[in-house]
């Protein structure tokens, strides 16, 4: 195994850990564009009074960013613990090589709904989870 074919491979996954992140990144502000954008057009028109069912209704969109950011983090988490095992097992194996299917180590990270209440994401989403909560409770008993 030559080191030229090492630094290839790990390129290709560190490329894959990269977009994981960067999508992780991009669906946070997708989700509060989407939140600031639906609030701000619902303020002065005449759907000012269905506000409740508007940030209610953007609770589906949230919990939808949430899971989907926890799945790219699961799998960022995946494709970190295969970095390592070529980092560790490459010299000494051509198991897989090249091969970018990380199923093989799912086991080895926390799964999905571990990772949506990580203290990552929690905060980002839980927080925002509840301003859409007290935004509605406020418009119920205004």
């Amino acid at each position: 195994m030559n080191k030229e074919t090492l630094h290839k491979e790990i390129d290709l996954i560190q490329n894959v850990i990269n977009r994981m992140a960067n999508n992780s990144f991009l669906l946070k502000g997708w989700l509060i564009s989407i939140i600031v954008a639906v609030l701000a057009l619902t303020k002065d028109t005449l759907v000012t009074e269905n506000l409740t069912y508007f940030s209610l209704i953007l609770l589906l969109p949230l919990l939808s960013f949430w899971y989907l950011d926890s799945f790219f983090l699961h799998k960022e988490k995946c494709y970190r613990e295969l970095y390592k095992w070529v980092i560790e097992n490459r010299q000494n194996s051509n198991d897989n090589l090249y091969s970018l299917d990380c199923k093989r180590f799912e086991e080895n990270v926390d799964g999905i709904i571990k990772i949506m209440f990580s203290k990552t994401l929690l905060p980002f989403y839980g927080f925002t989870a509840i301003i859409l909560i007290t935004i509605t409770i406020h418009n119920v008993f205004q």
